[in-house]
């Protein structure tokens, strides 16, 4: 299965997605991430995706979660649809996999469902490219892809993986989302970048985020990590 094929939603895809919410982490469209699960309930939310759409929806618990993590503590209204593309069951019935970020999604309202797990009527978040800022976006991309160069690191498989990814022909929006995903920004830039569906304000904040680093990284090269490692559910 090829990438565009990978973020193609099934044809009788109803809106209804199950729920995965952490806390401190951010899915992003075209990301690849590993997951170690292994709780109870979402054991039973992976092998109810395997059985039907593989479709799991990534949430970020909102502050204060912790005093009802086992409950149903408030979620970040925007989150983002994944496909699990790989999985492994491990002898002790957990399981490592691997979850593609298919689609920004905004969270409508939670069903109430006699289930161990989450579910969610959510609708589908494009991105958004203003027609009034067509003319300035290669210009814009050129600086985007330049920016991260300066800062990336100089290792040669770091350099080979992103020379690759800026050879591509991946939409801006899709290339800032997988940047946002591989370097190690804040919970809550992240969340603001997934929230933004506007490609050419999201990539000017990612820009000026990068710029940011200029100062505190003292000529140190920035950490592109992908693969990105595993997480914990």
């Amino acid at each position: 299965m090829d990438l565009e094929d990978a973020l193609t939603l099934p044809e009788d895809f109803s809106g209804i997605v199950r729920l995965f919410p952490l806390p401190n982490f951010v899915l992003f469209p075209g990301a690849i991430q590993p997951f170690h699960i292994f709780e109870d309930r979402y054991r039973d939310l992976l092998e109810d995706a395997l059985q039907g759409d593989q479709l799991i929806a990534m949430a970020t618990l909102q502050p204060g979660w912790e005093p009802n993590y086992e409950g149903r503590p408030p979620l970040v209204e925007t989150a983002c649809l994944g496909r699990v593309i790989s999985h492994t069951r491990l002898e002790d019935g957990r399981y490592n996999i691997l979850l593609l970020g298919m689609h920004r999604i905004g969270i409508l309202n939670e069903l109430s469902e006699d289930r161990t797990f989450r579910l969610a009527d959510v609708e589908l978040l494009p991105d958004r490219y203003p027609q009034e800022s067509s003319s300035t976006r290669p210009t814009m991309r050129r600086r985007f892809t330049e920016t991260v160069c300066r800062y990336i690191s100089q290792a040669a498989a770091d350099q080979q993986k992103f020379e690759n990814l800026i050879s591509s022909d991946l939409p801006l929006g899709l290339m800032t989302d997988i940047f946002a995903s591989t370097i190690d920004f804040d919970v809550n830039f992240k969340q603001e970048l997934l929230a933004e569906q506007n490609v050419d304000r999201r990539c000017h904040l990612l820009l000026d985020r990068l710029v940011e680093f200029e100062s505190s990284l003292n000529g140190n090269p920035l950490s592109f990590q992908f693969p990105i490692k595993f997480s914990d559910n």
